[in-house]
C-alpha cells in the first residue's frame, strides 16, 4: 500500500462505519430472526473494517477504528449477557449495560493492536492480506485463551454454510477466520486504485486455492462406528428465575426429569446441565434410589447433568452417568464461566452484586475418560466448554479411547429467548465438523438437537418448551487433521502461522533500515 492510497479520514464518519461493519459482522455469525450464519456478510463488513484501516493517516487512528469496530461486533454478538446480569442477576440497567460493553471494549482492544500494527507495517500489496490475516488470527487467539478465553463469536462461524466450511476439518474455526481475514483484505486492496492490480490478486488466488484444495481433497475423518443408536434428550423449560427455587422449580424438576428419565424406552436418556438442580445428599430419600434402580438393569443408560460435591471438598458441575453392570459414571466441568462458576482475582465486589445462585465451583481435568455405552463413547461437555475445541481435541490423543460422539448438556436459560440460543447451536455445528463426530445437545431450554458428523441438525426441539426429542445418532470413529494436531500441540501451530509473517515482515524492514 503506498502512501498515495492512504488519503485522510475524517474521523467520526469513519468511525461511524467501522461501527457499522462490526454490527455487520455481529449479524452474520447468527442473523437476529432466523439464526442463520451468513459467509458473504462476514467477508463485506470485514473487507469494509480493513479498508477503513488500510486509508487511516497513521497507526493510532487505526487502531482507534479496529477498537471501535471490534468493540460494536463483540457487543453485539453477546449483548445478550445483559440479560443474565439484569434480569436474573439483578444489576441495575444501567451497569449491566455498562459491564457488556466494558467486556467489549477490552476484548476489542486485541484487535485495536492487530489493526494499529497493519497500519504502522505498511506491507506491501502482496505481503499486506496474509500480514492482516495474521495479525487478525493473533486477536482472535488472544480473546479465545487469555484470561480465561471467551472466543464466543469468532468469525470463522459465519461460515458454516458457505465455501469455507471445508476448512473445518483441516485447520478448525480459528483457522477459517484468517482465511476469510486474507480474503476480506484482498477485497479492501482491490477498492483502491488500479495501480499494481495484478499483484493484488496473488492474495485472493492464494486463498481461494485453499478453499478449493479442501473442498476437492478426500473428506477427512474416519468412518461409521457401530450401529445407530437410539436416543432421548429432555428440555425441561424451567424458568431460570425459578430453578433453584425450593418453592417453585426444584419440585417441578425432580418430579418431572425423573418422570421422564423412566418413561424413556431408548437406549440413552440424556437430561441437560444442572437438570437436577440439587446436590445428591439434598435429594429426597427415594429419588436417586429410584433413579439408580432404573438403570441399574436392562437394556437403557441415562446421562443426567447436576451438582456434586460438598462444602468441605468443594463443588463441581458435573454429569452423571448410569448405565447397567458397570460403577456410576462422572465428568466434572473443566470450563468454568467466569462470575457465574468462579469469582475471578479482584471481582469479588461485582459477583457481590448479581443475586446468581452459582459461586466457586472446582475444576475437572481436561481430556476426561468418555462415558462407554452400547458399543460407543459418549464424551460429554458442560454448557459453553464446547467452545473450547482445542480442550475436546485433548480426548483424541489415544485414538482407540476417542470419543465417537460428543454430548453437550446446557442452561443458558440465563439469556431469554435471544440469539444466543442459534449461537450455541451453530458452535456445536462447527465442533462436529472440525472432529468429525456427531453432537447431541440435551439443554433447558434450547436448541436441544442431534447433529450429524457434517455439522447438519437431524432433530430439533422447539425452543423454550417442556418436551422430549427422540431421535438416532451415527458414532465415529478415525481422527480428522484439526483432531490429530490439536490433541498434539493444541493451538501452537496456529500460532506459529499468525507470529511467521510478521517476524518475515519485521526482518524484512530490519534489513532495509540496516544496525
Amino acid at each position: 500500500m503506498s502512501a498515495q492510497h492512504r488519503s485522510p479520514q475524517r474521523l467520526l464518519p469513519a468511525t461511524l462505519l467501522a461501527v457499522l461493519a462490526g454490527l455487520a459482522q455481529a449479524a452474520s455469525i447468527a442473523l437476529p430472526g432466523s439464526g442463520r450464519p451468513l459467509w458473504w456478510l462476514q467477508l463485506a463488513s470485514l473487507a469494509v473494517l480493513a479498508w477503513l484501516v488500510a486509508r487511516a493517516p497513521g497507526w493510532r487512528r487505526a487502531a482507534g477504528l479496529g477498537w471501535a469496530g471490534a468493540t460494536a461486533w463483540l457487543a453485539g454478538t453477546w449483548w445478550w449477557l445483559f440479560i443474565s446480569m439484569h434480569v436474573y442477576g439483578g444489576l441495575p440497567s444501567p451497569l449491566a449495560a455498562l459491564a457488556v460493553l466494558a467486556l467489549a471494549a477490552f476484548l476489542g482492544g486485541y484487535y485495536a493492536l492487530a489493526c494499529g500494527a497493519w497500519r504502522a507495517l505498511a506491507p506491501g500489496r502482496i505481503a499486506g492480506p496474509f500480514a492482516f490475516a495474521a495479525l487478525w488470527l493473533l486477536a482472535e487467539l488472544l480473546r479465545g485463551t487469555w484470561f480465561t478465553g471467551f472466543p464466543w463469536g469468532a468469525g470463522g462461524y459465519a461460515h458454516l454454510d458457505g465455501p469455507l466450511q471445508a476448512l473445518a476439518p483441516w485447520v478448525g474455526v480459528y483457522g477459517i477466520g484468517a482465511v476469510a481475514a486474507l480474503l476480506a483484505a484482498a477485497l479492501a486492496g482491490a477498492a483502491a486504485p488500479p495501480r499494481g492490480a495484478g499483484r493484488a490478486l496473488v492474495a485472493p488466488v492464494a486463498g481461494l486455492a485453499v478453499v478449493a484444495a479442501a473442498a476437492l481433497a478426500p473428506a477427512p475423518g474416519g468412518a461409521p462406528h457401530g450401529q445407530p443408536l437410539a436416543l432421548t434428550l429432555l428440555q425441561g423449560n424451567i424458568p431460570q428465575d425459578e430453578k433453584f427455587d425450593n418453592r417453585a422449580g426444584v419440585p417441578v424438576a425432580l418430579d418431572w426429569y425423573l418422570s421422564q428419565l423412566v418413561a424413556a424406552r431408548t437406549p440413552l436418556v440424556v437430561a441437560p446441565e444442572t437438570a437436577i438442580p440439587l446436590l445428591p445428599q439434598q435429594l429426597p430419600d427415594d429419588w436417586f434410589r429410584t433413579l439408580a434402580d432404573q438403570f441399574g438393569s436392562g437394556q437403557r443408560a441415562a446421562l443426567v447433568g447436576m451438582p456434586l460435591g460438598s462444602f468441605a471438598e468443594g463443588y463441581t458441575n458435573s454429569v452423571v452417568g448410569l448405565a447397567p453392570g458397570q460403577p456410576a459414571y462422572r465428568f466434572d466441568k473443566h470450563h468454568l464461566v467466569p462470575f457465574g462458576e468462579f469469582i475471578p482475582p479482584l471481582f469479588r465486589w461485582f459477583t457481590d452484586l448479581l443475586q446468581i445462585p452459582l459461586g466457586d465451583f472446582n475444576r475437572g481435568a481436561v481430556g476426561q475418560p468418555s462415558f462407554a455405552w452400547a458399543g460407543q463413547r459418549f464424551a460429554p461437555n458442560v454448557c459453553y466448554e464446547d467452545l473450547f475445541g482445542e480442550e475436546l481435541a485433548a480426548r483424541f490423543a489415544d485414538p482407540t479411547a476417542a470419543p465417537t460422539v460428543f454430548v453437550n448438556v446446557s442452561n443458558i436459560g440465563w439469556f431469554g429467548d435471544t440469539v444466543a440460543i442459534d449461537q450455541h447451536l451453530a458452535i456445536s455445528r462447527m465442533r462436529a465438523l472440525e472432529f468429525d463426530r456427531p453432537v447431541v445437545r440435551a439443554t433447558n431450554t434450547g436448541a436441544t438437537a442431534i447433529v450429524d458428523h457434517r455439522g447438519r441438525v437431524t432433530h430439533l426441539l422447539a425452543r423454550h418448551t417442556r418436551g422430549v426429542l427422540v431421535g438416532e445418532v451415527q458414532g465415529r470413529s478415525g481422527l480428522t487433521p484439526f483432531a490429530r494436531w490439536s490433541a498434539r500441540w493444541g493451538l501452537l501451530p496456529l500460532w506459529a502461522i499468525g507470529v511467521a509473517p510478521l517476524l518475515a515482515l519485521l526482518a524484512r524492514r530490519w534489513r532495509r533500515v540496516g544496525p
